[in-house]
């Protein structure tokens, strides 16, 4: 695998090279707080963070998006016709994403992109997405990727991953699309280092061991789906819970939307936006019957579907990258590494 080594001087003029082929995204401070959005021209991502409070989940999949727009004036033309909303799906680089971040768009992908179900929005901005990695030296306290299919290191999902080392960064080529852009900014020089590269590999076996924190999920795969959804623990791990939907917001793997119109007038958009299981609504009928009516029954689904039934339908891991964005923010500190211990030891002492 060739390794490129970018010297930092080099950074901004490289990125004024992509910038003139690809929109740019990457971590910004917002106040407190770093998120990813597009750059503005001449803006350089801000690399030197953790990690971001929202995941760059919606630079592909939107908070909310519009999808077709429609007219009931008869005066005007393509009248009463639903016509798709016209979007910007030109090449565009994701700068100093984490692998974590990075692999989870793969996950989400295996409900966007089926053989049965192809998703057009999801999948023309994916596909025109280049994800340029930014390795964890230093990862948090609640980070626990190691044991959720991930990784500080981890290259799946990446077309590039930076590694900094100082006064330069390591650029390994993991994808066409990821070589394609370090041509595009003149980043040509490959690194001194030994393949696999002896500084990478200690950086990343030092990053890995400072990961303190893991989830058990060997057993989740074994268990019955009903002996888990009857388990006595669920009144408990609710308790606290306010229903605030923070966790799937923030949450790199969560997926679920709603689609709503927006009218005005004769005029309306037909949009989708983000919806969450947190949410009384998210499951109410028609009819006035909610089949998950109780906070203890709309907890438990989120669990049983990131832990069980996403391992039983994908046989591929959680759904789950071990980020900790949940652990950080939910307000009343539900841990999902607790959860999943009680899933994943539940009955075993029979």
């Amino acid at each position: 695998m060739k390794i490129i080594q970018i010297d930092k001087k080099n950074w901004a003029k490289g990125l004024k090279e992509i910038s003139k082929s690809y929109r740019l995204f990457g971590p910004v401070k917002d106040n407190n707080f770093h998120l990813f959005k597009e750059l503005d021209k001449g803006k350089l991502p801000d690399l030197d963070y953790l990690n971001t409070t929202l995941s760059p989940k919606s630079i592909i999949y939107p908070q909310s998006e519009a999808m077709f727009e429609y007219s009931l004036d008869e005066g005007k033309e393509d009248h009463h016709v639903m016509k798709e909303v016209k979007k910007d799906y030109s090449h565009r680089a994701v700068i100093g994403i984490r692998p974590c971040d990075a692999a989870a768009f793969l996950l989400v992908k295996r409900n966007f992109d089926t053989p049965e179900y192809k998703d057009p929005y999801w999948i023309r901005a994916y596909e025109t997405t280049t994800f340029v990695g930014l390795a964890c030296n230093n990862p948090q306290a609640t980070c626990f990727c190691t044991t959720a299919g991930s990784g500080p290191f981890h290259e799946d999902g990446l077309d590039i991953l930076l590694i900094d080392a100082g006064n330069h960064f390591f650029a390994k080529i993991i994808s066409s699309k990821g070589e394609n852009l370090l041509k595009a900014a003149g980043w040509g020089t490959e690194a001194d280092a030994d393949p696999p590269g002896k500084q990478i590999e200690t950086m990343k076996q030092k990053a890995e061991d400072a990961i303190t924190t893991s989830v058990s999920t060997d057993k989740l795969k074994g268990k019955k789906i009903t002996d888990l959804f009857d388990a006595p623990f669920w009144e408990e791990v609710a308790f606290a819970c306010t229903n605030c939907g923070t966790c799937t917001y923030i949450c790199p793997t969560c997926w679920c939307f709603d689609i709503q119109d927006e009218v005005y007038g004769l005029c309306g958009i037909r949009m989708r936006n983000w919806d969450t299981c947190m949410f009384p609504l998210f499951t109410l009928h028609g009819s006035g019957h909610n089949p998950r009516n109780t906070k203890m029954q709309r907890v438990r689904q989120r669990f049983m579907h990131k832990l069980k039934y996403y391992v039983d339908k994908y046989d591929n891991g959680i759904q789950c990258v071990g980020c900790g964005r949940c652990i950080r923010l939910c307000p009343v500190n539900i841990d999902i590494r607790k959860v999943c211990d009680l899933m994943n030891s539940y009955g075993n002492e029979d």
